[in-house]
Parts: structure tokens; sequence; C-alpha cells
């Protein structure tokens, strides 16, 4: 096993962190210090210390928590807000599960949090294209052409975003709820495409992260995830 993927398997750091502790000495396997990010090891024999602890893979631990609006995506935050390590009992924290990916402040829904760097890899890095279905609520109902714009990819910063998929457009309560499928996590990614159709999102929920929805979890509630439900995250396409 790389010995970056290791460090970030047992839950120290993300594998581009480890990298740079590699790089930068902090890192020994069995008493001496390697540099290269090409390191192998093997982890039922070798001792791997960092800053001169020693890591090891914690019990594989994965959750999903119907993250509330008004708390960040964090593990720590600078400036007084909560953050969804805040919700969690101590247990969790200490078993260290982290979120993989984000969801902005405002934003609700499926958060899904794990010790396991593998798959918190799979989930989030863009390679996968891991689906990610959302719920949004606008104030009009956008028109077919802004249906196809959101469905062939928006300009966000210069760069053009993956194609979408709309699968549902309807009328609630004098708003509109759209419901949108996207492949990759840019930062506020689905509100920006909505504004640059001229359709500001009013709330915007998380249902689905590949095969695995939220269902019927209640706001501010976590749960610990089957085996099969892993094995749903990484489907990539809804049962």
């Amino acid at each position: 096993m790389r010995l970056h993927k290791f460090i970030a398997n047992c839950g120290y750091t993300s594998r581009r962190r480890a990298e740079l502790l590699i790089q930068a000495g902090r890192v020994e396997v069995n008493g001496k210090v390697l540099t290269s990010l090409g390191t192998t090891m093997d982890p039922t024999k070798d001792k791997v210390t960092i800053n001169g602890e020693e890591i090891s893979p914690p019990q594989a631990r994965t959750i999903m928590l119907n993250k509330p609006r008004g708390i960040i995506t964090s593990t720590h935050d600078t400036h007084e807000r909560l953050t969804v390590m805040d919700i969690l009992p101590r247990s969790l924290r200490n078993a260290g599960v982290l979120p993989a990916g984000r969801l902005d402040q405002d934003t609700e829904g499926l958060l899904i949090l794990t010790n396991d760097g593998d798959l918190s890899h799979r989930i989030t890095h863009p390679r996968f294209e891991t689906e990610k279905e959302y719920e949004a609520f606008v104030q009009s109902r956008p028109s077919p052409e802004a249906i196809r714009r959101l469905e062939a990819g928006i300009q966000l910063d210069g760069e053009q975003t993956s194609p979408a998929k709309v699968t549902s457009v309807e009328p609630a309560a004098g708003k509109t709820r759209v419901c949108i499928v996207i492949r990759e996590g840019k930062k506020r990614q689905v509100r920006r495409m909505f504004e640059a159709i001229g359709n500001d999102v009013l709330t915007l929920t998380r249902l689905r992260i590949g095969g695995l929805w939220l269902r019927d979890l209640s706001t501010g509630k976590w749960r610990d995830l089957s085996p099969k439900e892993i094995e749903d995250l990484t489907s990539g396409q809804p049962p």
C-alpha cells in the first residue's frame, strides 16, 4: 500500500497533506525517515510514525447525517460558528470520522462522515463522478431553455460544469421544486448554476449520494451505515 494512502486510512489527515508530511521528513517507517511519495509499505507488518507518534487504522466507522441549515461542514471554525463535528457525540469524534465532501452553510441534507480514507476518496474525487442529487425550491418555474442550459453545463468562474440531469420540475405551494443531479462538487455549485439562469435558490437539500438516499432521517440526526449502504454509496446510480 502507498504510504500516503495508509496515513489517510488511519484518519490522521488527507492524502494530500500526508504527501506533504512525507516530503517534509515527518514520517518514519520502521524507524527510517522516508521522503519519497512513491513509497509503499505493508500495513500488516510495518510500523509507521508521524512526528514520533505511531499510527494505525481505527475500526472502520461510516455514518450518514442529515445536516441542518446554519451548520458548517468543517472540523473546526475560527468564526465561532457551529460545525458538523459539534452536533455529533464525542464517541464519533474520537473514532476519527471526518466529512466526505461538503455542504455549504445554508444547505441541508445528506452528508457522509467516515474514518475510511479510501471510501472518502471514492466519494469526493472528481474522477469517480459520484452522483449527488439535490432538491431545490426556487421562486419561479425555469423555462425549458434554462433547463437545457443546466443540463448542458454552466460557465462558473471561467470553467464549464459537467452536464447535469434535471429529474423533476413541479409546482409546490407557490414555488417550484426542481430535482437536479450533478457529478462534481464545486463550491456552492447548485446555487450558482441556478443563479446563472436567473433563478435563485430558496432552499436546497441533498437527497442522494451514489445509490444512497437520505430518505426519512430527521434533520440533525445521524446513524451508522450498513455494509450494503456503504456499497450503495459508490455504486454511482440510484437503486
